[in-house]
């Protein structure tokens, strides 16, 4: 056998009956992909959607619905006012980042505007894919953990990197200064207590060939499942 294919790794979660889907019976699977900001989720599913993979990513959902003239856009306009608008009536995501990163009262009057319509679309795109039968579906969702929506998901794959790998990358990213970053980072549930409820992690400290190494062994891990 493959030496990429004997994963060591053991899953954190309980047992079977604590998962969402019945993949055993369908052949298909839905993995929830999650991490801390700017720890390569989105390489990672990338990654997965070479291999095969079905991948949905929240972030793109939410830009979906944030769409001029949508019930979300109109929401968030009236939360935060013109000041996170550009000239052509779009959300600018980066000051309504910057915002909502500044005060934690704004952020979750975001969140409650956002998550429930993001959370309800990806459930039914998880449910629908168990009912059309066999494959892999990976929910990229970074607050999966902190949204309490891991029912939604069979399985939880965690993606991580030391802190300093993430301030460097979001000040790369973002064009913002260190405590900005650190900001950003300590928004979220820390990484430790995000990797109490993985089946994998995956780790990008290292090259792409070796994160990329790291995917295909939860790859053939997942197989073995399906078989």
């Amino acid at each position: 056998m493959d030496d990429k294919c004997d994963n060591k790794g053991k899953p954190v979660r309980g047992s079977e009956e604590e998962r969402a889907g019945s993949f055993f019976a369908r052949k298909s699977l839905v993995i929830g992909l999650t991490g801390g900001v700017a720890t390569g989720k989105t390489t990672v599913a990338r990654m997965f959607q070479d291999l095969g993979a079905n991948v949905i990513s929240a972030d793109e959902v939410v830009h979906q619905m944030l769409a001029p003239g949508s019930q979300v856009w109109e929401q968030v306009r009236q939360e935060f006012g013109r000041e996170v608008l550009l000239p052509d009536g779009n959300i600018d995501r980066s000051r309504l980042a910057d915002v909502v990163f500044r005060d934690p009262g704004r952020r979750m009057r975001l969140e409650a505007i956002t998550h429930p319509p993001v959370l309800e679309y990806l459930r039914k795109q998880s449910d629908c894919f168990r009912e059309s039968g066999e494959g892999v579906l990976v929910l990229e969702i970074p607050l999966l953990i902190e949204t309490g929506a891991l029912d939604i998901v069979d399985k939880v794959l965690v993606v991580t990197a030391e802190q300093e790998s993430q301030i460097s990358r979001l000040e790369n990213r973002y064009s913002i200064r260190r405590e900005e970053a650190i900001r950003r980072i300590c928004s979220q549930l820390p990484l430790e207590e995000k990797v109490r409820h993985a089946d994998w992690v995956i780790s990008t400290e290292g090259t792409l060939e070796s994160t990329k190494t790291q995917v295909e062994r939860v790859w053939c891990d997942v197989q073995k499942l399906l078989a």
